[in-house]
């Protein structure tokens, strides 16, 4: 089963557990999102990726320009291990890991969790490549990937046990648009995928298609 047909799958067993009140809530601040055009502002395929350095969840500093020297690079904004649609995504990125590196790739995942956060989802997860914090969404901001949620939603989170000021160690409660780059040594985007809806995610099959062409290129 395929990352995006898994997913469909659970949004379905999901929907019909969750109280219809917070369903409309959730669902409504989706909406929103699409109807501000907030992607219209975020990378794109050909835009020229800015860089930075991020720790990881061991708290290595990270510089991306340098792991873009070695090959092209995958990158995965996720909100958070809480997130069981993130956690899908990372273990189905975990399961194509050798053929990005058969392909001279290399993977890294940007979460605003803290580092002790972000480890938990590392083993929980079983995960082998990178898991990068940025904080405050710092990056994720620059890339036009960000937003605020709303209040009513903000409290059905926190109805749900979801903790984000204790995730996240703020209390702005902004989160990343889920988004996947594949970038090339030139730091040019040559794949992107970035979805107002956060059950959504890049399908690993359009990654390694996007890989697959620049080899051809």
């Amino acid at each position: 089963m395929s990352l995006t047909e898994t997913l469909l799958a659970y949004n379905k067993k999901s929907r019909e557990r969750i109280p219809a009140a917070s369903l409309a809530i959730m669902d409504r601040a989706t909406k929103a999102l699409v109807n501000e055009n907030i992607i219209n502002n975020s990378i794109k395929k050909g835009d020229t990726l800015p860089v930075t350095q991020l720790v990881n969840a061991k708290g290595e500093k990270l510089d991306l320009a340098k792991l873009l020297d070695n090959g092209p690079l995958v990158i995965s904004f996720y909100r958070g291990g809480w997130c069981p649609y993130c956690n899908f995504e990372l273990r189905a990125l975990q399961q194509i890991l050798p053929e990005l590196k058969q392909l001279g790739a290399n993977l890294v995942a940007i979460t605003p969790e803290t580092p002790d956060n972000s480890l938990t989802t590392v083993e929980k997860n079983e995960i082998a490549f990178d898991v990068l914090t940025d904080y405050d969404n710092s990056y994720a901001k620059e890339l036009g990937l960000v937003f605020k949620m709303p209040q009513d939603l903000q409290e059905v989170y926190n109805a749900f046990g979801i903790d984000l000021e204790s995730h996240n160690e703020n209390s702005n409660y902004e989160l990343p648009m889920p988004a996947t780059l594949v970038v090339g040594p030139n730091r040019e985007v040559l794949y992107s995928f970035v979805n107002e809806d956060y059950t959504k995610r890049a399908d690993t099959v359009a990654i390694l298609e996007a890989l697959k062409q620049l080899q051809l290129a």
